[in-house]
């Protein structure tokens, strides 16, 4: 006799979903769309009209230089005791005088009122306005900071051409910027000499540098690639900046030019005048014909410096035929040394701004920078971080200069002992210093952690060896 088989019951409906908590993103995306903060919030500038604000001239007239014409801005918002600090640092610690246009003050407490305790803060002040209580007073420097902490200067061909790679020169066309970084890498050339720093200064006259320069590149036809650097070009007369490009583009070797200048965006007024949008077009269009690559690389450290007119200065050099317009910052601390603070820079730049996140360069070894500065396994960390949230074109490499080797990619070091934060590298070729040293590849170069950041054995070692 068969056996009958139970029929299977098919539920109607199904159950009623169960919400199960998810672990959530260590970042998570939210477009920001630019905006240009109020000027008129600052006492100093309640009357200033849209038309001064948008005038490069008026920008740089009324540039802040000093703690008087600061005063004179802020008003009352601050309150003594920040200017106190910020005189402490200008006359016994500061490596760069104060230089800030009013595009860059006004992005500093953008969206919040201002006090001291905002401005103290701010990302954005931290590095262009420094204050003595910013700064470590255990190390101030690291025992191995030196004023020309990247040899630039031993490298050398002509006055203010590096020629530091094999393919690559840097040109420094002049020693003044629109604005000045307090962690400047170049602090003993450019800007104004101060109490800590006196200034190296160029003895030649443009017109002599600059044909210097060109002798030199005709001479050398393994040069290719040309940084047009200072100070920043946005302080060269366009007419002077124009002439000096057009002969780079006549020599037959030189395959990439790059317009170095942060005023893209601390003075994007600059490059919005008529006179050097046209001029840039002609420039543009020269190196197109003759299949070189013109590129625009600027310095942004912090999502709030980016607003509606950089992201349309950056626009006008594209639409004027600009190959690519890059970003170089600066990783700092207490600036935007978190991967949030970088990926909120990041979708800013390329997706707001039209600016293709490219380089961040750990902090240079110069005086009194160790409380900017970030311990190379902490770049490491930051890379890894920021991995798989960008596209793949805009996602930036960190990157350490070392003194003597150059650019490398954090993680390419040979060896790393974290306890004395001593890092080494090796490079694959010799800097125009080099050419008759057989050992210069074969070499471990270092570079060194920021002292604070080592753990207590490590700092004992460098406390007891001090004076080494």
């Amino acid at each position: 006799m068969t056996q009958t088989q139970p029929v299977e019951t098919i539920p109607t409906s199904r159950p009623a979903p169960v919400a199960v908590p998810t672990a959530g993103q260590p970042y998570e995306y939210r477009r920001a769309p630019l905006v240009e903060p109020d000027w008129t919030r600052f006492p100093g500038w309640r009357h200033v009209t849209r038309d001064q604000w948008e005038s490069a001239q008026w920008q740089r007239v009324n540039c802040v230089k000093n703690i008087k014409q600061l005063r004179a801005v802020l008003g009352d918002t601050v309150d003594e005791t920040f200017y106190a600090d910020l005189e402490a640092d200008q006359k016994a610690l500061a490596t760069m005088s104060m230089l800030v246009p009013p595009q860059m003050l006004n992005t500093m407490v953008p969206f919040a009122p201002m006090s001291t305790e905002a401005l103290l803060a701010d990302p954005v002040r931290r590095y262009m306005i420094p204050v003595a209580s910013d700064r470590r007073t255990d190390w101030p420097s690291h025992p191995y900071a030196s004023r020309d902490s990247l040899h630039e200067h031993d490298m050398w061909v002509a006055e203010g051409l590096t020629h530091r790679y094999p393919t690559k020169v840097l040109a420094e066309l002049l020693s003044t910027c629109p604005q000045y970084c307090g962690h400047c890498t170049r602090m003993d050339l450019v800007g104004n000499s101060t109490p800590a720093v006196d200034k190296l200064k160029l003895t030649l006259k443009p017109v002599d540098r600059y044909d210097a320069h060109i002798t030199y590149l005709k001479a050398h036809p393994g040069v290719r690639d040309v940084v047009v650097s200072g100070g920043d070009v946005a302080n060269v007369p366009w007419r002077n900046l124009e002439s000096y490009l057009m002969r780079l583009l006549e020599i037959e070797t030189i395959r990439d030019i790059r317009l170095a200048t942060k005023a893209l965006m601390g003075l994007p007024q600059h490059w919005l005048q008529p006179d050097v949008v046209e001029g840039l077009e002609r420039v543009a269009r020269t190196a197109a014909r003759r299949g070189v690559n013109l590129a625009i690389h600027t310095h942004v450290n912090h999502a709030q410096s980016l607003t509606p007119l950089v992201a349309k200065a950056a626009q006008t050099a594209l639409d004027v035929g600009v190959r690519d317009v890059r970003n170089q910052g600066v990783l700092m601390r207490g600036v935007n040394a978190t991967s949030a603070d970088l990926l909120d820079l990041c979708f800013a730049l390329q997706g707001e701004a039209g600016i293709l996140p490219y380089y961040f360069y750990m902090c240079d070894m110069i005086p009194n920078a160790e409380h900017w500065r970030v311990p190379v396994w902490h770049a490491q960390q930051l890379q890894h971080d920021i991995m798989g949230y960008l596209p793949g074109y805009a996602t930036p490499r960190i990157v350490c200069d070392v003194p003597f080797v150059g650019k490398r990619w954090v993680h390419m070091l040979t060896d790393y002992d974290r306890e004395r934060g001593i890092s080494y590298w090796t490079k694959n070729y010799r800097t125009s210093i080099e050419s008759a040293d057989l050992e210069a590849l074969n070499k471990r170069y270092a570079y060194y952690d920021p002292i604070d950041t080592l753990p207590e054995a490590g700092q004992s070692w460098w406390h007891a060896h001090r004076d080494d």
